[in-house]
């Protein structure tokens, strides 16, 4: 048996204690980088000289590259896939080990890839809890090979590292909606208590039959004009969800969910001559994830209409969904889509929901903000 030198025993160690503190360090915003730092330690650690990770977006219902090294970015950006059309990654993740195949890909990877100059290739589960997250591709370059037991051992340690990082940002992030909803709900509170009054106020003396004299009508109109204010003040906090940072353009994203959504038909609809203000991009694409998850909470649609046009100055992205049931009409949007009511409120437009139609169980989500010089 071949010994193993102190240097060699202990990298792997040094490298996962570096993740750990990246993982620590990291913020959202940060996430790619972390993953590409596994990506990148995997190649090191291992005979692999390329590694992809692929994540499970459950808000958009897409997969999504999450990181990757060794390969051309272009190539990484616009894989996606489902796990029906991925037979390795159901095997890796049913199993919760790495599965390694080499030959007839079209077995086991989408039909578009499996024409990839590549010989053999390994899948690495990204899992935790029974939950499963994603998963990360590798291979040497495309040339043979065979794994040895400890990259198997080391490949699946970084997996569950990439499930720790995954679930710990889904975690922050239930922990931020639910950090809006407190939020949403002083709002409410302030509302009622600074705003409300007030002009239940000035209702009860307008609404009474005594004549009102100049100084009963001065205190009237102070009162209004503080209303104003307090409302103005109450809704200038952020209190609507992070807006989503997809690395894309709205159309970019919209033809990520044509080729791999995980739920109905997507049909897009979009007018020619208008584009997506690059000020409205992060909102636009909000909103339509918002519209998705609410579809999919609230109904069981079998098609999902978007789309995105103009209307006197205004831009408008409107998403239809079908197989609402009659008990759920009255329920209204989740938290989220309220939230992002609030944040297209605070840039002058506005975001409309309910039931359409003459009760065929549609129900639509609008957004209509001013795009004018003004």
């Amino acid at each position: 048996m071949a010994e193993v030198s102190p240097s060699q025993s202990t990298e792997p160690l040094d490298a996962m204690v570096e993740l750990l503190a990246g993982l620590d360090a990291a913020g959202e915003r940060d996430g790619q980088a972390f993953y590409d730092s596994l990506c990148e330690a995997m190649c090191r650690l291992t005979s692999m000289q390329r590694a992809g990770l692929l994540l499970y977006q459950e808000t958009r219902r897409l997969v999504v590259p999450a990181g990757s090294h060794g390969f051309e970015p272009e190539l990484v950006r616009d894989v996606h896939g489902t796990l029906d059309e991925t037979p390795i990654a159901r095997r890796a993740l049913a199993d919760d080990r790495v599965v390694e195949v080499t030959g007839d890909l079209e077995r086991h990877v989408p039909a578009r890839y499996a024409q990839l100059p590549v010989t053999t290739i390994t899948c690495t589960p990204v899992s935790a809890g029974g939950r499963w997250l994603g998963v990360i591709f590798a291979d040497r370059g495309g040339e043979p090979f065979e794994l040895t037991e400890r990259e198997r051992h080391t490949m699946w340690t970084l997996g569950k590292t990439a499930a720790l990082a995954a679930s710990s940002r889904i975690a922050a992030t239930q922990h931020e909606r639910a950090r809006l909803l407190s939020e949403r709900v002083d709002l409410a509170r302030e509302v009622h208590e600074r705003v409300m009054q007030r002009l239940f106020g000035v209702s009860l003396v307008l609404g009474s039959e005594t004549g009102l004299g100049p100084e009963e009508r001065r205190r009237c109109a102070d009162e209004i004009q503080a209303a104003v204010a307090d409302l103005r003040h109450a809704l200038a906090r952020p209190v609507a969800p992070p807006e989503p940072d997809t690395g894309a353009t709205l159309r970019q994203e919209l033809d990520r969910l044509g080729a791999s959504y995980d739920g109905p038909p997507i049909e897009v609809e979009w007018e020619a001559a208008v584009a997506v203000p690059g000020e409205l991009e992060r909102l636009s694409q909000s909103v339509l994830a918002e519209a998705l998850r609410n579809a999919h909470k609230h109904a069981r649609p079998s098609r999902i209409l978007v789309r995105i046009g103009s209307q006197d100055e205004t831009f408008v992205l409107e998403v239809v969904n079908d197989g609402v049931e009659r008990a759920e009409r009255g329920r209204g949007a989740g938290m989220g889509l309220r939230l992002a009511a609030l944040d297209a409120l605070q840039r002058g437009g506005v975001v409309d929901f309910g039931p359409i139609g003459d009760g065929n169980g549609d129900w639509r989500v609008r957004l209509v903000v001013p795009i004018g010089d003004s």
